[in-house]
């Protein structure tokens, strides 16, 4: 039987909406703000169309999400949503599983504010909307990181006191779950799977994970998506003796030292300038140092964290490039790969240069190379996957 998803993505400072029959997206809703003004930009197969929302705050979205698909016609007595569905980020082991939101999940939502405060609140508030203005219709958390639920102790647990790691739920969670695990399907549904695989996630968030037959085996997030590669705004590894030495410089503690790792380093940090990798290039190549430093750094930590996903496979088969700036940025593909001939993995200049086109997916391995893919993400055809699982049940 044919669904209606409604799948919500809050942000910061913006608000995405997309409703989907099935797999086939029909609409989508984005909130941002014009000055003060909240302003609404609707996208359907006919085209796109911008207005004013006549409010000034993102938390009021989702009443004028429900108000402008029933305007539309996408909703109706005769066409009502069968779930919606929200991505959760979050540390605990009850977010290492999807689940229909009920009292005891909203209950864990209140526990994982604490946990991660960066990311929580911010769903944890949509979630409360859409339970408000859709009443009645099933709202479902899928959890970034129940896909890396297949890893063992040895590649979850952190060397410290174990007691403490299990009544304080610390462990290496892993996220960006959604996007790798559309591409082991992915690579599944077209007969592009291999034994070892590693899956470089490049975006404003990045990591690498290792699947090991399909599944899960190594990844470099840990217990928040800090953890690992060197990020737009996220430092990434650090030791913290270095990140309470940041805090003791700059008077910051708790919080407000976790936001600043998160949202003052990387890129942005570096540079001093800038969180877009695509204008650190820019600035590279005008002479400027400080965007020279963010971007060999960038390509470094990728390469080394390859190097940690391939020992840890015990080798490595197929290599593969998604999101915004794996899918997108050749030159960061090939920058990455010319590092990596110890593990023959060698770029085609040509097919490299080409990239995707309008394909979803493209070869852009040498000859004599293993192959390596470049695959659109497609966290969304994920998350659908997962709540026709759950409601299935």
């Amino acid at each position: 039987m044919s669904k209606l998803f409604l799948v919500t993505n809050p942000g910061s400072s913006s608000r995405k909406y997309a409703l989907y029959r099935d797999d086939a997206l029909v609409c989508s809703l984005h909130f941002e703000f014009e000055g003060k003004d909240v302003v609404c930009t609707l996208k359907t197969p006919d085209g796109a169309k911008q207005k004013l929302t006549g409010f000034k705050k993102l938390t009021d979205t989702v009443e004028y999400v429900q108000r402008i698909l029933t305007d539309q016609g996408y909703l109706s007595a005769q066409s009502e949503l069968s779930a919606i569905l929200a991505r959760v980020v979050a540390a605990g082991e009850y977010f290492t599983a999807d689940h229909l939101v009920d009292d005891e999940c909203l209950r864990q939502l209140e526990i994982a504010k604490a946990r991660t405060p960066l990311h929580v609140p911010v769903v944890a508030a949509e979630i409360s909307a859409c339970l408000k203005v859709f009443q009645g219709t099933p709202v479902i958390i899928i959890s970034d990181s129940a896909f890396h639920a297949t890893r063992d102790a040895v590649h979850t647990n952190y060397a410290i006191d174990q007691d403490l790691a299990r009544r304080a739920e610390i462990k290496r969670y892993g996220f960006h779950g959604l996007s790798v695990g559309s591409i082991a399907h992915y690579l599944d549904q077209h007969q592009l799977a291999a034994d070892k695989v590693i899956v470089c996630h490049l975006g404003s968030g990045s990591s690498v994970t290792a699947l090991k037959s399909g599944q899960s085996f190594d990844t470099t997030m840990g217990y928040t998506p800090l953890e690992g590669l060197m990020m737009a705004t996220r430092c990434g590894d650090i030791d913290p003796a270095a990140a309470l030495a940041i805090g003791r410089e700059l008077k910051l503690q708790g919080d407000d030292l976790e936001a600043y790792l998160n949202k003052k380093c990387g890129f942005l940090g570096v540079t001093g300038t800038t969180d877009d990798l695509r204008e650190v290039i820019s600035l590279r190549d005008d002479g400027d140092p400080k965007a020279k430093l963010a971007y060999d750094l960038f390509i470094y930590r990728v390469q080394r964290a390859i190097g940690q996903m391939a020992a840890s496979l015990n080798g490595a088969d197929v290599l593969v490039f998604t999101a915004t700036i794996g899918e997108r940025n050749a030159a960061i593909r090939r920058d990455i790969i010319s590092g990596l001939s110890y593990l023959n993995f060698k770029v085609n200049d040509t097919k490299n240069a080409d990239g995707l086109g309008d394909q979803s997916h493209c070869l852009i391995s040498g000859r004599t190379s293993n192959p390596i893919y470049v695959i659109l993400t497609d966290e969304t055809g994920e998350m659908i996957r997962r709540a026709r699982t759950l409601l299935d049940r």
